[in-house]
């Protein structure tokens, strides 16, 4: 009689034990609970907390200047590449553009529908929020609102940079500095992640210890609005898009299983990078098209952090009870389709994206972020999910308007009788 030995199942029992207490999700999820417990039971001292959260958010805002300058100079040169490659590029970006900022409309407009940061009180600490909002006597100067704002100074410049290394004729060379220089500072962001915990807890624990257990709830409401409004962009928007071309979203889904689920472990959808353009070239996609298409769609084509992104501004405003006009709503749009660009594929560039655009509007608390973080690793599948289905998607339209679709090893969706 053959009877295996306990020794596997016991080393299997640690080897997922260890996964569990290395995995940062779980000490966030601890760290709530802790913060939320704290704040409960003794709310003087989970008001005390707030200096931890406060600290992780000023230390991620350090991050702001380096990574925005850094992400959009390397981006806008990516652009000159892609112009170089010529009426794919064109394609690629312009298709880019159009749907994200769709995706960054759709994430406002959710927002606003569904009012997930609403709560009965007149907002978070709305004392605070009151001294970003600048000119209360109603005028508005340009010059003041750029000058008194580092991250559009930033942004200007940034773009200027990116512009005039199109131009330098040692181009090449200047960009690997740079890249080495993101890297670094990427780096550098990637262990001030390991902090998150921190920020979770005192974040959490001022919150409850201040407001009360009623302030979960917007959380609970940010995270279903979140995942539904992702949803409904894949079946609704990005569904549509590919029934013009007589493919249904549901083959394309059912087709990239795999890589969907890769990327709902590990929660990042560069993770399924290499697979998934080898099935888009098995699909019938050119080679050139998915070469070119997938890696730059990492940068400048991800859906799903577009809509969490502009989603998350307009919950931290309701929030704080803080109203936007509709020219600050454009400037949130027309700010986060620079910033998303590029940084969207590393751990805590989210959170410097959202730092970035509040600092930019000067009129929502950046403090607000140590009060997202509590629920931010868990909409990260989420994100990372959308942005693999919107970059396959994106790549199967430009292979069809390029007429480079060799075979099509899909169902196709049938004619309307």
């Amino acid at each position: 009689m053959n009877i295996s030995s306990p020794a596997p199942t016991q080393s299997s029992k640690k080897s997922t034990f260890k996964v569990i207490i290395t995995n940062l999700t779980f000490w966030v999820l601890i760290a709530i609970i802790a913060g939320v417990l704290l704040g409960h039971f003794t709310p003087n001292m989970g008001v005390k907390m707030k200096i931890i959260g406060d600290t992780f958010v000023d230390i991620i805002k350090l991050f702001i200047g380096p990574i925005i300058f850094l992400t959009i100079v390397l981006g806008i040169s990516g652009m000159g590449n892609l112009k170089k490659v010529g009426r794919i590029g064109i394609k690629a970006l312009t298709y880019f553009e159009v749907v994200s900022t769709i995706a960054l409309a759709i994430g406002i407009a959710v927002a606003y529908l569904f009012q997930p940061g609403k709560i009965d009180k007149t907002g978070l600490a709305l004392q605070d929020a009151s001294k970003y909002t600048k000119n209360p006597s109603g005028d508005f100067s340009w010059l003041q609102f750029f000058l008194s704002n580092f991250t559009l100074q930033v942004l200007l410049a940034a773009i200027v940079v990116g512009i005039a290394l199109n131009f330098y004729k040692h181009r090449e060379p200047t960009i690997l500095v740079l890249e080495r220089f993101s890297k670094a500072v990427f780096f550098g962001l990637k262990y001030v992640m390991y902090l998150a915990p921190l920020g979770a807890f005192g974040g959490m624990a001022y919150t409850i210890g201040k407001f009360g257990l009623e302030t979960l709830i917007p959380l609970g409401k940010l995270m279903l609005c979140v995942y539904l409004t992702m949803i409904l962009f894949v079946f609704l928007i990005l569904g549509t898009i590919l029934r013009y071309y007589k493919i249904s979203i549901l083959s394309i889904l059912k087709y990239i299983k795999e890589e969907l689920l890769l990327v709902l472990g590990t929660s990042s959808s560069e993770a399924a990078l290499p697979s998934i353009m080898i099935k888009l070239e098995q699909m019938g996609c050119s080679k050139s098209v998915v070469g070119l298409v997938i890696p730059t769609g990492y940068s400048f084509n991800l859906d799903g952090t577009s809509i969490y992104l502009s989603m998350s501004v307009i919950f931290l405003a309701q929030l704080y009870d803080v109203h936007l006009s509709f020219f600050e709503i454009l400037s949130v749009i027309g700010i986060l389709m620079i910033t998303s660009k590029g940084a969207a594929g590393v751990t805590g560039s989210g959170f410097i994206v959202l730092a970035s655009t509040l600092t930019a509007i000067h009129k929502i608390p950046v403090e607000g972020l140590a009060f997202l973080l509590g629920v931010d690793k868990f909409m990260s599948e989420a994100r990372a999910i959308t942005n693999l289905i919107g970059n396959t998607v994106a790549t199967i339209i430009i292979s069809k308007t390029e007429r480079d679709f060799t075979t099509l090893n899909l169902e196709p969706v049938p004619e309307d009788n």
